[in-house]
């Protein structure tokens, strides 16, 4: 049962990511500014782009005075919002329906997305559960089967809970025995979860509703009697989108009462922004609490012991001072074994006696498993194994150590790619993991953990031929001297003449390692002859906690050099150049193509930001945007506030700036990084766009962040934003 602490990346800005003197670069506007002009100095544009009115609105920063005159754009359902949010979306889709190429392309991720893949396979009780999607279903069908080779049913197929496939299977946890599952629902894209609870033998839900969650899982008691999950009070009905997520609390639900009869495990009246994982570890014996505070890679662990009885055991603080990121492996009886970060920054495996009273001191601990060269990113004890995942160069390397530390193998793996799974129970004598690449789609392997042989479990049958691509490594230089790696995908054989369509994709935050993934609709591009360009930047944990801390707070510039240096070196090594060049990024990748735009908009050809962060000064009011500020930093603090002025996307546009061609895409009800964001960023945009390129925003309805997205709105979005890179980088297609 590891327990895993909730990151950036966790909660996707719930983005991904620390400290220095960053060098603030020339500001471009005067004290007051918004960067976006007044309206008798609105520059002439090709677009009539709908009116955009201008209010009063003006902050005082520590002194410096900020208008905002969009603030009435962060309200998504004021009547006024929803008459721009028309007004703008018919423009776009006027826009996108005009680009010929646009059927083709979807026509052609269509059938690319038609292929049947599952999810690896988790055993409970004898039973076996995964996930099964036959190729265009809207969402992914839950399927349980009497063994490995046993003729499986469907347990929940979450494409009957609604007729467009909006509302999502978003979490799930199996009993112990394997006759309950517990699955959380999400609607519209929301990360507001409710959960229920179905018995496997009948499909049949009991009458079990647990509601108010998010950023939660569900974890059993071994007697299956219930289980432990975090929720935030219940918000009021015109705040439920944009209220501020605070004073999590961690309960217990018991199978058969109400939610207002759960027991209350942990809270914190003093502490507001701490939040709670509470996991059972595998024995049943202790419930594991990992204690977070917002993007903050450090945690505090707790423990409960359930001997004496659920709510009766006393909540024990192991690791009390958010030192180091911990993350729970498994026990063996009080000893228990974490994945930490603690005078280690790429990662080592530790042991703790949890009844010694100097627990918490890390001169007590028994260090299993060193820090390696290599950034340790995940860790599972299965089989009296310890399969620990690395990251060499941002792809994986998997090593599997006896449980006294000793190496005993290396995983070969098909290619560099992407390797996770490997759960299970220490008596298992199997496991099972999943390899991906840019060109290889998941293939899901059984390893026989006494042999280290791998076998071929289930594989995809994707319409392409992977023989006509290749995937390399590069080393590219940034602003300051620093070596950034990136990863290049393409048809095999393409000419170094400058010409390449080439997508430029980053995220650099919140320690999140972008590693090969693979892609229908990358694999879309590189068919139409794009190069795929996938850079490894600071602010993520590639190269472990020195790499993340490199890009954030006073230090997110360094994110930004890389991103542009990435650029500059495609288009010197004449793999692209400007006029072909688009960048795409989403949530914390958002910000990085605002950033990239605003600081050089003379170095692309087209930008696709994707439901960013672009108000860096007001990011921290709403939902959970407050977890954010240890990676960002807030306006709060004066120095920080310069920092965050000095890039931030919709404060640093100029007026009679000639900006790429920019599709920025958002969804109306996103409940994390709200719609406002993209909203203000976009009518100042359009007000300071002096060239001929378009300023386009494409606004989902009934749908929120990304997670969930129905397939049908996933294949839509990608052919609009295909097609406005095909119109706007001039290239041939079909």
């Amino acid at each position: 049962m590891p327990t895993r602490t909730l990151t950036f990346a966790a909660l996707c800005l719930l983005l991904a990511c620390r400290p220095g003197a960053m060098t603030m670069p020339d500001r471009p506007h005067n004290e007051g500014a918004t960067g976006a002009p007044a309206a008798s100095e609105a520059p002439k544009s090709a677009f009539a782009y709908p009116v955009s009115k201008r209010g009063e609105v003006v902050d005082d920063y520590h002194g410096t005075k900020v208008a905002d005159p969009y603030r009435w754009l962060e309200e998504p359902d004021a009547p006024d919002t929803r008459t721009w949010i028309e007004a703008q979306n018919k423009l776009t889709f006027d826009y996108l329906g005009g680009i010929a190429e646009r059927e083709l392309i979807k026509a052609r991720l269509t059938k690319l997305w038609n292929y049947e893949r599952y999810g690896l396979p988790v055993r409970e009780g004898g039973r076996v559960f995964f996930s099964k999607n036959d190729g265009l279903q809207n969402q992914s069908v839950i399927y349980t089967a009497d063994s490995l080779k046993g003729e499986p049913r469907v347990l929940l197929d979450p494409n009957t809970l609604s007729a467009d496939g909006t509302v999502a299977l978003s979490g799930g946890a199996y009993s112990h025995d394997g006759k309950l599952y517990a699955y959380g629902l999400a609607s519209a894209g929301s990360d507001w979860q409710e959960w229920r609870v179905r018995e496997v033998a009948t499909g049949k839900d009991l009458p079990d509703l647990v509601k108010w969650v998010k950023f939660s899982g569900a974890s059993w008691t071994r007697d299956g009697k219930g289980f432990f999950y975090s929720r935030y009070d219940e918000p009021s009905a015109d705040k439920a989108l944009q209220a501020k997520n605070e004073f999590q609390k961690l309960y217990y639900h018991r199978l058969g009462t109400t939610q207002a009869e759960d027991l209350l495990i942990y809270e914190r009246k003093d502490k507001p922004k701490w939040g709670y994982n509470g996991g059972v570890s595998d024995d049943g014996r202790y419930l594991v609490i990992s204690v977070w505070e917002g993007s903050a890679d450090k945690n505090a662990v707790f423990h409960v012991d359930l001997k004496p009885g659920v709510g009766k055991g006393k909540v024990v603080e192991l690791l009390p001072k958010f030192d180091g990121q911990y993350s729970f492996i498994d026990n063996d009886g009080p000893v228990f074994y974490f994945m930490a970060n603690t005078g280690a920054p790429r990662g080592k495996v530790i042991a703790i006696d949890t009844r010694k009273p100097d627990a918490a001191d890390p001169a007590s601990w028994k260090t299993l498993v060193p820090e390696a060269a290599e950034t340790l990113r995940g860790v599972s004890l299965v089989g009296g194994r310890l399969f620990a995942n690395y990251l060499k160069d941002a792809h994986s390397q998997v090593k599997v150590f006896k449980l006294d530390g000793k190496l005993e193998r290396e995983l070969a793996l098909p290619g560099i790619g992407s390797a996770n799974g490997f759960g299970g129970k220490k008596k298992d004598k199997d496991l099972f993991y999943a390899y991906t690449s840019f060109t290889s789609p998941s293939t899901i392997y059984r390893l026989d953990i006494a042999s280290g042989k791998s076998e071929v479990y289930r594989q995809p049958k994707v319409d392409f031929d992977p023989t006509q691509y290749e995937t390399s490594q590069v080393f590219f230089t940034s602003k300051d001297g620093t070596k950034v790696p990136m990863f290049l995908a393409h048809k095999k054989g393409i000419a170094k003449d400058g010409n390449n369509p080439t997508y430029l994709y980053g995220y650099g935050g919140f320690n999140a390692a972008i590693t090969p993934y693979f892609s229908v609709a990358d694999l879309t591009w590189m068919e139409m002859g794009g190069v795929l360009a996938v850079a490894n930047l600071r602010g993520g944990g590639e190269y472990g906690e020195a790499w993340h801390e490199a890009g954030t707070k006073l230090k997110k510039q360094n994110v930004f050099d890389d991103f542009i240096g990435a650029a500059e070196f495609l288009i010197a090594d004449k793999i692209t150049s400007p006029s072909k060049l688009a960048i795409g990024g989403r949530s914390n990748g958002g910000l990085l193509v605002g950033a990239a735009i605003t600081q050089r908009p003379e170095l692309f050809a087209a930008a696709l930001p994707g439901v960013g962060v672009m108000d860096m000064l007001r990011f921290h009011k709403f939902t959970i945007g407050w977890a954010w500020v240890p990676d960002y930093g807030s306006s709060d603090d004066p120095q920080q506030f310069k920092a965050l002025y000095a890039y931030s996307p919709l404060h640093n546009l100029k007026p009679g700036t000639k900006y790429p061609a920019t599709l920025v895409y958002t969804a109306d009800h996103d409940d994390r990084v709200v719609p406002g964001h993209s909203f203000k960023f976009t009518a100042a945009m359009q007000a300071a766009q002096a060239g001929d390129s378009p300023v386009l925003i494409r606004i989902d309805v009934k749908a929120g962040h990304g997670a969930g997205k129905p397939t049908t709105k996933v294949i839509e979005e990608w052919a609009d934003l295909w097609g406005f890179l095909v119109k706007s980088l001039g290239m041939k297609v079909g």
